[in-house]
């Protein structure tokens, strides 16, 4: 099956075609539950199936296992026919069984995450990556986690930008993009903030941004996404489903952002899933087409953790939709949330 694609424009000159819908690999690495090999690539096998060709993975995913699982499952196809990121940031150190600190990652090798933005940090990074990866090279290479959910404020956030940029991180980067060794670089965060800093002070491709360009959450709207727009720089667009909660509706145990859904949030979902069901939509469907309704968005990347699940991201996001939906959910987003 074939998916549309959209044209990410490089600093270099050239370009790079993305999959409109693409695949976010963290579920690969155990994420909540362990996963067996088979099942792992049968997932990234059924993506390629849909027609996706576009995957991103990162060290932080299974601590490893995601990266290894993808490069395998992605061994056999033809290297130009598809597009792959992963990130830098955090190096993994061998640790003793049992202290792997890996959060929502389950079964994971013996390592421990550790920051590090460094010039040396950042290419030890990429060079470990190519190797669990496997394959002979990355496209996309995405500074991880520069964020305030991540570091706890946006004052500990503007601190690892300023490591990245005063101790050779980003240096690293041009360095590899320059050589081209990799076609791309950018930020993958979880908040608009870092982008914008990186748009001042660096010279990003791209950016993935999870989460702040949704039904829910239009944030990246009002300065990010006009921004990137005309600086020709793209973002791709994870967490469209913001957690859980547009794919599952306003059910008892919704997450959003990671957490439990709050009964504004829930009220909120609701008034979206109303007008979508007065069209005939699936929430969930529209939730995910929503990000690749702007220019500067090149893909939208949900997770997937089976077979099953890659398939109906597939089939929602070929869903038709109807004209006039998207001023609809915008008006409905704007309401006052009733409880």
């Amino acid at each position: 099956m074939n998916l549309p694609t959209r044209e990410l424009r490089l600093r270099g000159g050239g370009a790079l075609r993305l999959s409109a819908l693409g695949f976010g690999a963290a579920p690969l690495g155990n994420m909540l539950r362990a996963l067996g090999e088979a099942e792992a690539r049968e997932t990234v096998e059924a993506a390629w199936a849909e027609g996706v060709r576009y995957f991103d993975t990162a060290p932080l995913y299974g601590h490893g296992l995601s990266e290894r699982r993808v490069g395998a499952a992605l061994a056999e196809r033809p290297r130009d026919a598809f597009v792959l990121s992963t990130k830098v940031g955090r190096l993994l150190d061998p640790c003793a069984p049992g202290e792997q600190d890996a959060g929502i990652y389950v079964d994971v090798p013996p390592v421990r995450a550790r920051f590090d933005y460094s010039y040396d940090g950042v290419m030890r990074s990429f060079d470990e990556s190519l190797a669990r990866l496997g394959l002979d090279r990355i496209d996309i290479v995405y500074v991880h986690d520069v964020d305030a959910h991540t570091h706890g404020s946006d004052l500990a956030a503007e601190a690892r930008i300023r490591e990245l940029l005063d101790q050779g991180g980003w240096r690293a980067l041009d360095a590899l993009r320059r050589s081209g060794t990799i076609r791309a670089i950018g930020a993958g965060v979880n908040a608009c903030r870092p982008c914008e800093r990186l748009l001042e002070l660096a010279d990003p491709d791209v950016f993935l941004l999870a989460g702040r360009f949704t039904l829910l959450d239009r944030s990246a709207a009002e300065r990010l996404l006009p921004a990137c727009e005309a600086r020709g720089v793209g973002l791709v667009i994870g967490g469209p489903y913001n957690s859980g909660v547009l794919a599952t509706g306003a059910v008892p145990g919704a997450r959003y952002d990671y957490a439990p859904a709050s009964a504004a949030i829930l009220a909120r979902v609701r008034a979206l899933d109303e007008v979508c069901r007065r069209q005939g939509v699936k929430l969930a469907d529209a939730a995910l087409q929503f990000p690749i309704s702007h220019p500067a968005v090149v893909s939208v990347i949900p997770g997937g953790q089976t077979a099953d699940e890659v398939r109906r991201n597939a089939a929602g996001f070929r869903s038709p939709l109807p004209d006039g939906l998207w001023a609809d959910l915008d008006e409905a987003a704007l309401q006052p949330a009733k409880a």
